[in-house]
This record gives C-alpha cells, structure tokens and sequence, in this order.
C-alpha cells in the first residue's frame, strides 16, 4: 500500500467511529412527576437528598441512595406499551420495578402527604421534558394498609381521573379530576403513557382525606406534610442529576442513563383495563409545548418529538454531521488514489 493510500485508509476508519459517538450522543431525558398531590419522590427532593428530613425519606436514601432522589422526574420504563399492570410485579409499583427507586415501595404509614377531599380537584403534574400522552390517576381501596407492600389489586380497578394531552402551563400539565369520597390514608397512583413512544412514567401520592389524621388499617401515627419542589429546588438539583431536566430546546442536554426495565410481573392482578365510563377531564390541543430546533425556530410538538426527548432536529444533524465526514473522507481517499495512479503529479 502506497503512503498516500495508507493516508486516506486511516482518515476513512477515523470516520467510522466518530460518526458512531456522534449518533450516541442524542440526549435522553426523564420527564416530571406528580406534585399536586405531591409525589413521594418529589416530596423527598424537595427535603434535600443529601438530609432529608422525614423519617420515611431517611429510610428511602438508605435503601437506596441519593441519586433517585436527584432523579426524581425519572421513574419510568421505556418499553411500557400501555402494558404497565403486566409488567410492574406487586409491591414494586411506586418503583415501577427500576432498583434504583426501590426505596419508594418501602411499605410505611408515615410518607409525607397531602390532604385531599372528594369532588373536583386540580391536579398537577411537573413536567421537565413533555410529551403527548394520557394520565390515569387511580386510588386505593378502603381497606387500603400502607403498612404492607402496594399491590395492584389495592387500587381500585378503574381510574377516577383520565385525560389525554392535558394543557402545559408554567411548565406543569394541569388537569381536572373527580375524586371519590374516602376516609384516612390512602395513595394516588399515577400513570403518564406516552402516545409518542412506548415509554411511561409513574408515581405514588401519599394523601390523607378528612383531618391529619391516619386511616386504613394499621395505618399507624400521622405523617408530616408534603411540599413539591421549588423551581430553585430543581435548579440546584440538576447538577448532581443523571437525567435530563432541561426538556427539548437545548442543545447541551446530558445523556441520560439506560431505563431499568421493569421485571415480568409474577401473578400481577389484572384489575381491567381504563374503561370509556372512568372519569374524563378535557383535554386536546392545549398539549403543545413549544419545540425549539438548532436555529432556535418554534417546532410543533405533534411535527416531530424525539422519542427520548431531545431536539427534535438533534438527530438529524447528527446525521448530516456523520455524512459530511463520510463524504470528505471518500473525497481524499480518491484524490489520494488519483495522485498515486499519475506519479505524485
């Protein structure tokens, strides 16, 4: 081999794998959580993950570490496919069956909570990367114990609250639902399925109806009350996070880890599906949130919204970045052919 052809052989292996890096570096992102009522993840965040203050976050760092708590909007499985209740195993829900939040399903009466009463109620749900989607917030039976892992057969078997693309504002999806007449402690369960991607997200809201008081059997002393994360929270957070929180229009996202998928289920109840008679807020064409692309122009959500949430035009100029690369270097491998086949002229 000539010296000009070894020359243009390595500069075209030199493509290859940068090429390759540049397609793996299209971000991923976790996307939010529930704080009206408040989740117990964003509850525990919101203590600070380093001291959290409650006796149940305490414990939830020791099962677990801090890093699921600077995760907080990330309790998701990328593969859910409208399948959750067949894939997430019994006393593995608020995890969603992902070790690193395994902290989460610690069976306890004393998560912080929020109250909450029957009738209309307002619910929010932070959103740090949004997606079209639908919700599905389900409560638990009366004879609901929070002393004993969290089952699906303890939800009750429909959602009291379904909507599909609530409106994003000030960063949260707003929605309305009616909640059932109950008593005591119990706990909302939420799920946000992507209609973009298999993907889904889950959360466990620890809520107390009626006073301060604990309900439901062997539900044990009070529980101090839940606060959701501030924006500054989340700011000062976002550092030692391995997720993205920024959302779609920035460039400089980080790269999220890999989803922990949840393990099959074994004999998981299958407590039916949604039904069309489970409570419905409006919904529609208020979930669009403003999309930026690399020249900083408006995108529609619906035109393109990358799967792991990144820029929608991330992808792409990846692609044309690898391209161009792959077009120089077959440029100087026949430039370098031609002079080796005249003598160098």
């Amino acid at each position: 081999m000539t010296a000009a052809r070894k020359v243009a052989a390595i500069a075209t292996a030199g493509v290859v794998p940068l090429a390759l890096t540049v397609f793996a570096a299209v971000p991923a992102a976790a996307h939010g959580s529930m704080t009206d009522p408040v989740s117990r993840v964003s509850a525990c965040f919101q203590e600070g993950p380093e001291a959290p203050k409650s006796a149940a976050c305490k414990a939830l760092v020791a099962a677990g570490g801090t890093q699921a708590l600077y995760d907080w909007n990330g309790v998701n499985i990328a593969n859910a496919a409208g399948k959750s209740k067949e894939i997430i195993p019994d006393g593995k829900l608020c995890s969603a069956g992902n070790d690193k939040y395994k902290g989460l399903d610690l069976p306890r009466a004393d998560w912080p909570s929020s109250k909450l009463a029957a009738g209309d109620h307002t619910f929010k749900y932070r959103a740090t990367a949004p997606h079209r989607g639908s919700f599905e917030l389900y409560v638990t039976k009366d004879s609901y114990d929070p002393t004993k892992p969290l089952k699906w057969s303890d939800l009750e078997a429909r959602p009291f609250a379904k909507v599909t693309d609530p409106k994003l504002e000030n960063g949260s999806y707003v929605f309305q639902g009616k909640v059932p007449a109950k008593s005591g402690r119990h706990l909302v369960y939420s799920i946000w399925q992507r209609s973009d991607s298999p993907e889904a997200f889950y959360t466990c809201s620890d809520v107390v109806f009626g006073g301060k008081g604990s309900g439901g059997s062997g539900a044990g002393a009070a529980a101090p009350a839940a606060s959701a994360p501030s924006e500054k929270d989340i700011a000062d957070g976002a550092d030692k996070s391995s997720v993205e929180h920024r959302g779609h229009g920035d460039s400089d996202a980080k790269t999220g880890p890999k989803v922990t998928e949840a393990e099959p289920a074994k004999g998981a109840a299958d407590t039916g599906d949604s039904g069309d008679d489970a409570a419905a807020a409006p919904g529609g064409s208020g979930n669009k949130p403003e999309v930026k692309g690399a020249a900083g122009k408006p995108v529609a959500a619906d035109e393109n919204l990358a799967e792991t949430g990144g820029d929608s035009n991330t992808a792409y100029i990846a692609i044309g970045g690898a391209a161009t690369l792959a077009v120089g270097a077959a440029a100087m491998f026949a430039t370098a052919r031609r002079r080796a086949n005249t003598g160098g002229r």
